[in-house]
């Protein structure tokens, strides 16, 4: 059966489905569910956006009073808040969303996500190439590319800042299956290229792609990769009036990796006259721990929670929620998922130990976090006390953000004064 799920939509009134009853839905059959009250309609029902996300789109002005008491509240938020609030976004028209969200900016800009679809066999020929012209060849037809991604998101942002992740993908999903191929020569069925791309992807196969050659460590295997993301941004930066690009280096684990990247950027951007913030995304325990000497070379720090709390807690997100989280919850073992509320006792604990030795070594460090966990209610009351710059989310997630943020500061204030 199809379902349509909408989120912050309300499906036009129709009769909903209710049981014991009477409706019998056969598989193949349209249904609808409206995702705020549960009610399931027969059929595929038009969807309207609600007076309060209309207003947050900015499409009409605060009329009946809810949204009037929801504008109300927002703006005293935001006028109590010490927290930035941005937003993560891969293209122009989320940026554009965020923006009308109440987004300062995009904390995460995630560049893997512009090599999906038709780019993916160009990056998949970057990977595999076999010589210095055809991995050439495959970065001078992605620069192009990427300088327009990039433009179209800082001409969204209007002079807010955008802090874009080089590359990050897990290897495995740039190349052909493993499995196909395989098959393919096992019956006969291949190609001498096909021959020759098995060879090639058993090369690079990796056993938990999640733990192999990404972020960084893949940077500085593939010669000239991040050289070409970094001249794009630079190159796009220098055509749009105000643009405020923030470079981050991702999956860095030692120092070393940072300031070989770093060298080469710095280079980069001084040719074109672009400034812009280097920094780190800080996803990797050993990272936390070494803050002080990573911060010598970084800016600022940017806290992944979704990868640090996989390598903290040891174990997948995509494999163990579904396989035995219900059973951890109802044992008491979790009172929550660590991936919808920051772990305090212990992700949070190693992020405590990167704010103050990195702001010890680098007093104007500039922290933020790009998890999820940025648009969780608790999460962003932690990253408040914890001391951070600022938090990102999701587009939609950005208002919950926002008055979170608010109360983080009221609740601060009225603590002093008792």
């Amino acid at each position: 059966m199809r379902v349509r799920c909408r989120g912050p939509r309300r499906p036009d009134r129709r009769t909903p489905l209710h049981r014991p009853g009477g409706v019998v839905v056969s598989e193949g059959d349209v249904i609808s569910i409206d995702g705020t009250s549960g009610e399931v309609y027969l059929g595929e029902v038009p969807v309207v956006d609600s007076a309060v996300v209309e207003y947050f789109e900015g499409a009409t002005e605060p009329q009946d009073d809810l949204v009037k008491a929801v504008d109300r509240i927002m703006r005293h938020a935001d006028a109590k808040r010490r927290l930035g609030v941005r937003a993560n976004a891969d293209t122009p028209e989320d940026a554009a969303r965020a923006r009308r969200f109440g987004a300062q900016g995009i904390g995460l800009c995630r560049t893997e996500h512009m090599f999906l679809g038709e780019r993916r066999q160009l990056v998949e020929d970057l990977v595999l190439a076999s010589s210095d012209e055809e991995r050439q060849a495959a970065l001078d037809a992605l620069e192009p590319l990427q300088k327009s991604d990039f433009i179209g998101i800082f001409q969204a942002m209007q002079g807010a800042p955008v802090t874009i992740r080089l590359i990050d993908p897990p290897l495995h999903e740039f190349l052909p299956d493993i499995v196909d191929l395989s098959v393919k020569v096992a019956t006969g069925a291949a190609t001498d290229k096909d021959r020759k791309l098995l060879t090639a992807v058993k090369r690079l196969h990796e056993q938990n792609p999640m733990l192999g050659l990404r972020g960084v460590r893949l940077g500085l295997i593939i010669p000239g990769l991040f050289a070409m993301q970094v001249r794009a941004i630079a190159q796009a930066a220098a055509e749009v009036p105000g643009a405020r690009p923030e470079i981050m280096i991702p999956l860095v684990a030692a120092v070393q990796e940072l300031e070989s990247v770093r060298e080469e950027a710095v280079k980069i951007l001084a040719d074109a006259g672009v400034d812009a913030l280097i920094g780190t995304m800080i996803e990797v325990p050993r990272a936390a721990l070494t803050a002080a000497q990573i911060a010598e070379a970084a800016e600022f720090f940017s806290f992944g929670t979704n990868d640090l709390t996989q390598m903290a807690w040891g174990f997948s997100r995509d494999d163990v929620e579904a396989a035995f989280f219900s059973r951890y919850l109802d044992l008491g073992i979790f009172g929550v998922s660590p991936f919808e509320t920051l772990d305090r006792e212990g992700v949070g604990r190693l992020m405590e130990i990167a704010v103050r030795e990195g702001r010890q070594a680098r007093p104007d460090l500039h922290l933020g976090i790009c998890g999820e966990h940025g648009g969780d209610p608790d999460s962003v009351h932690f990253c408040h006390d914890v001391g951070l710059d600022y938090v990102s989310c999701s587009p939609f997630r950005i208002p919950v953000a926002r008055l979170e943020a608010g109360r983080a500061a009221l609740t601060e204030t009225d603590s002093d004064t008792r």
